[in-house]
């Protein structure tokens, strides 16, 4: 006798269900390559230092240091205040603070930068502004070795005049 004056019940079926067949696929397909590994947000605050490789998308803001091997990308909303140092920097948004870009820094047209900028290469479009100044730094790349200090196109002579031009 079971609880609560019941009978139990002594005989149970068990149903088995057969298992679906799996697709099989010659090649898993893969995931694309994001285009940022960290989004800081638009509306969210973070503070404090960071770190490491790869690509930060700054869409809200960030009070610190950022030191990054890689790339950093301040959209419109975003705002950085502290000093970043990264192989790449562009500025759509506003830092407030010396930038170190060791390869490459394009300050966009609705960018701002308050501070001093060190770079291999600069690009400020029409309506960026810095506020600060810029120092460039030397290319350990080798440069193409050339024998003339100029060099001109294809149609130019020296005396100034068209090469195509004969006289009758």
């Amino acid at each position: 006798m079971g609880l609560f004056g019941r009978q139990t019940r002594t005989d149970t079926e068990v149903e088995t269900m057969a298992a679906e067949p799996h697709e099989e696929y010659d090649e898993i397909p893969s995931l694309p390559t994001p285009l940022s590994s960290t989004v800081i947000a638009t509306g969210v605050t973070v503070t404090g230092t960071m770190k490491g490789e790869g690509v930060i998308q700054v869409e809200g803001t960030v009070e610190g240091e950022i030191d990054l091997k890689g790339a950093v990308i301040v959209t419109s909303t975003g705002r950085i205040k502290g000093p970043v140092t990264a192989d790449v920097v562009r500025v759509a948004g506003c830092i407030e603070g010396t930038v170190i870009a060791r390869d490459h820094m394009c300050l966009e047209k609705s960018g701002s930068l308050e501070g001093d900028v060190t770079t291999l290469s600069l690009v400020v479009e029409d309506g960026g502004r810095l506020n600060g100044r810029s120092s460039m730094l030397q290319s350990d790349r080798p440069q193409p070795v050339s024998t003339n200090n100029l060099q001109f196109g294809a149609n130019y002579t020296a005396g100034g005049t068209d090469s195509s031009s004969s006289e009758d």
